[in-house]
């Protein structure tokens, strides 16, 4: 069981720290809601090996863990921003143009911003996504129709970055 867990852990951790950047915004946030959906998976090992999507199982837990934890007010009185020594990982040229599109996915609500991160970042269809949000089809179509128009209507207007987020 162990060597199972290790591998898929030391394989995956780096996409879910990038899944739950998007989610979160923070690259400290992100590194605790990894640790704590790594502790889930640990925990549930035996059910989650079995899983015929052991990707869809471990993004499952992460998106919820993240949802969770949106409901709670303990991230809201901890705010590591100002100490953020990581820089973000770029993948374009158009640095501006991704600075701008992070802040306004920041903007988003939380189940937007994660229906917008697992349909666009993670490729998921519809029907996967809702399976790992637990919701409808419908309401990730009209989730994700609504992050989309917030995010074209943010993106048209200058964004200002808080100091130290850049």
């Amino acid at each position: 069981m162990d060597a199972g867990f290790t591998d898929f852990v030391t394989a995956r951790t780096g996409w879910l720290r990038k899944v739950a950047y998007l989610l979160c915004g923070d690259w400290h946030r992100a590194d605790d809601l990894v640790q704590s959906s790594i502790t889930r998976l640990y925990a549930n090992w035996s059910r989650a090996a079995r899983a015929d999507n052991l990707d869809g199982y471990a993004r499952r837990t992460l998106v919820n863990t993240f949802l969770a934890e949106q409901r709670t007010s303990w991230w809201r009185r901890v705010d590591l921003r100002g100490t953020d020594d990581d820089p973000p990982p770029v993948a374009r040229a158009d640095v501006e143009l991704a600075l701008d599109l992070r802040a306004a996915l920041e903007r988003l609500p939380a189940r937007q911003r994660a229906t917008v991160v697992l349909r666009y970042f993670c490729d998921l269809p519809v029907a996967e996504t809702a399976r790992a949000l637990g919701c409808s089809e419908g309401t990730v179509k009209s989730q994700t129709a609504k992050a989309v128009e917030t995010l074209r209507e943010l993106l048209r207007e200058p964004i200002s970055i808080p100091e130290g987020r850049a």
